[in-house]
């Protein structure tokens, strides 16, 4: 394995700027030397980052890369390829494929297509059901990210909606819960109401009522009130209205929360005014709300309430999208687009570099108990990541990576991008140009 030495970088890292060069070597940090620096060393390959930002590759703890059995919308290869040049070196992927990641057997062939294919470093988590509390509780804290708890159906039919099996996943858990909350009945219940009104063109505007507040703060509310009652290690993800706020807490270092939490991309960046231009591009469940609650999500950022910002990047073709309320699937793809959004976030002085930095590449390393990455720090494995702050770039279908070929971004402007991604060592994203022979790793958890 060749080294690799990153000079005069803008190391954005644990809450500091600072000057300096990054030796890798071996798949690791081997040193790092901030200005003034001794001397010049040497490497196999050698770039200069000056004027660049060096940052830790991001974690990205939801995706949807759709293998095995939707691989007309993506592949853990194509996808993985797009998260390496947004800026994504490790990936945590949800269960909802064809077969369900509901048995260890599944699991372990998910593994196998990851290790052979996929660009990035990658875990699964193992989907909970109505019955499968016995698979559950045999799986390996130390290499999976988490159990995926439906507390309200999305896209797939793994709804756990029997009380009693919800009651012995929280019990018996033995990894992180992770859960989507939407309460089914209130969503039926809208979804019945706008339907009376307009048949089944429904305009999709309409999405953040039917999926609607209570719909949400009904579901997450339960999930934290059984986490508190198992002393549940809980995840709550994609939060995307103000009144959820109110179950979170910033009163202990993430390191000792019971109850963390997510954010994604599009509830930071899109409000329900957006439907009227955007349409099915912004349909995803829980739904894009209202400019209150996305100020109130970036405020819950702010103040450590929001613990991590993901993308749920989850993949449909144009095909499958272009259709009318009821037809048309929910979800977008954002991997590649993800760290470009949330830098253009802190262009416009609404976040903080090193927050992003933070509550991208630090934060998720912390709350899963990745071991040795997500930080820029000597004997660490070398994730890293070198952005151009001032490269503009419009997104145009040329230029997008996913299997899906589309993206809620297009024709908008970015103002920095991703210039060079090394993961374990190597350098796997050069301006455009890929290292295709180097694979990522399973990501392991110290637990």
């Amino acid at each position: 394995m060749s080294s690799i030495l990153i000079t005069n970088a803008t190391i954005i890292n644990e809450g500091k700027h600072s000057l300096g060069n990054v030796l890798v070597n071996n798949g690791r940090i081997e040193k790092i030397e901030f200005a003034p620096c001794d001397g010049v060393q040497t490497a196999d390959t050698i770039i200069d980052a000056s004027g660049k930002f060096l940052i830790p590759g991001v974690i990205d703890d939801q995706v949807h890369f759709r293998e095995p059995g939707l691989t007309h919308k993506a592949t853990i290869y194509t996808e993985s390829k797009a998260a390496i040049a947004g800026g994504i070196t490790s990936f945590m992927e949800m269960p909802n494929t064809m077969p369900q990641t509901t048995t260890l057997e599944e699991l372990n062939k998910k593994h196998q297509i990851a290790a052979e294919n996929s660009l990035a470093n990658y875990s699964f988590y193992f989907g909970a059901t109505n019955d499968n509390i016995d698979q559950i509780t045999r799986v390996n804290p130390t290499l999976v990210c988490g159990v995926k708890v439906f507390m309200g159906s999305s896209t797939g039919n793994m709804l756990v909606d029997d009380p009693a099996s919800l009651e012995n996943i929280f019990k018996a858990s033995p990894v992180l819960v992770a859960t989507h909350c939407e309460d089914e009945q209130t969503i039926k219940n809208n979804l019945k109401k706008f339907k009376e009104q307009f048949g089944d063109d429904i305009p999709f505007k309409y999405h953040p009522q039917i999926r609607s507040t209570e719909a949400c703060y009904l579901s997450s509310s339960l999930a934290v009130k059984m986490a508190k009652k198992h002393n549940t290690r809980l995840h709550l993800l994609h939060l995307s209205t103000a009144k959820e706020m109110e179950l979170l807490s910033n009163d202990a270092p993430l390191k000792e929360k019971l109850i963390t939490a997510e954010v994604c991309v599009h509830h930071l960046w899109f409000n329900d005014k957006d439907y009227e231009k955007l349409g099915w591009r912004i349909k995803w469940n829980p739904a894009v709300k209202s400019e209150t609650d996305r100020l109130a999500l970036i405020d819950a950022l702010k103040n450590d309430k929001l613990d991590v910002i993901a993308t749920d990047h989850a993949p449909h073709t144009l095909a499958e999208k272009k259709n009318g309320y009821f037809q048309c699937p929910s979800g977008g793809p954002l991997v590649q687009h993800s760290l470009a959004a949330m830098l253009e976030l802190v262009s416009r002085n609404i976040l903080s570099i090193e927050m992003v930095v933070d509550k991208m590449c630090h934060a998720p390393s912390e709350l899963f108990g990745i071991e040795e990455r997500g930080f820029i720090r000597e004997g660490y494995f070398a994730d890293l990541v070198l952005v151009d702050p001032n490269l503009k770039w419009k997104v145009t279908p040329k230029n997008i990576l996913y299997k899906c070929g589309w993206s809620p971004f297009e024709d908008y402007t970015f103002g920095a991008k991703v210039t060079h991604t090394i993961v374990n060592g190597r350098l796997v994203y050069d301006n455009g140009t890929f290292n295709e022979e180097a694979k990522g790793q399973a990501l392991t958890f110290s637990r």
